[in-house]
């Protein structure tokens, strides 16, 4: 499958005709800032989604994961370092996500295919991590956007898994600026009749603006069991190097049954 920074290009095949036509089907959304090569509790909560709304309007922020990931050795998560892209903020500390710009996208190419290589090569499952790769560095080859290359990133790990989900970008849906009624009014222009809430979130979200439109909150969290507690803090990457693309796909798939069962 051809991957493509549309802006509101399906992930999968099971999405190929008009995104407005699909959207009265998507039920549930998640709302999520892109990050490069997301780790698996961020990619679960896509996972668990029918649309993924990405949130690429809000300022651009250094210290979370737009622009880096952990990346963790094969054989033990606990060990992890950083694999970063350098990042221009054109407007300074105000600068939006989708704004930001790539400072050395062709070291950054390299660095990227270098440090993954060397991680995971001696995976069984290494043929589905070039897959994830491969759409990645073509992306670094044509665009100084941080932000597309974060975005290209995901979308590549959930067509590893045959999401079968829409994407949608935040800067093209009608929403208030309250963050709270924002994301309410996200998950109504995306089409969706619930929300997926991960567990920081829940601790902020105004649950009023969703009540007001009808729209269902489901927490989103992960089982507490060793590969989702040592995953949830590096890249998804090693839990598809670890696991391999159809016994993370169950993963995720059963995570995915268990947060939604709530919904209305």
């Amino acid at each position: 499958m051809t991957l493509t920074t549309g802006s509101a290009v399906p992930v999968s095949t099971h999405g190929s005709s008009s995104p407005d036509l699909l959207l009265p089907l998507a039920q549930a959304c998640a709302v999520h800032q892109p990050n490069l090569l997301p780790r698996l509790s961020t990619l679960a909560k896509l996972f668990a989604a029918d649309v993924w709304v990405v949130l690429d309007d809000v300022q651009f922020a250094r210290r979370d994961f737009q622009h880096r990931t952990r990346l963790a050795a094969l054989g033990d998560a606990e060990h992890w370092r950083w694999l970063s892209l350098p990042t221009h903020l054109p407007g300074g500390r105000s600068t939006i996500v989708k704004d930001a710009r790539l400072a050395d996208p062709e070291p950054s190419s390299r660095r990227m295919e270098g440090m993954i290589h060397h991680a995971y090569r001696r995976s069984p499952h290494w043929p589905a991590i070039e897959a994830v790769l491969a759409p990645v560095l073509a992306t670094l080859r044509e665009t100084d956007r941080t932000a597309v290359v974060a975005e290209i990133s995901t979308r590549a790990l959930l067509a590893a898994l045959d999401w079968q989900g829409q994407i949608r970008h935040s800067w093209e849906l009608t929403a208030r600026c309250g963050r709270s009624e924002r994301l309410a009014d996200l998950a109504v222009a995306s089409g969706s009749t619930s929300y997926l809430c991960g567990t920081g979130g829940m601790r902020y979200l105004d649950h009023t603006p969703f009540r007001a439109q009808g729209i269902a909150v489901i927490p989103f969290s992960t089982p507490p069991d060793d590969v989702w507690e040592q995953g949830s803090r590096v890249t998804a990457l090693w839990a598809l190097a670890v696991l391999g693309p159809a016994s993370l796909a169950s993963m995720l798939r059963s995570a995915a049954r268990l947060n939604r069962q709530g919904r209305r």
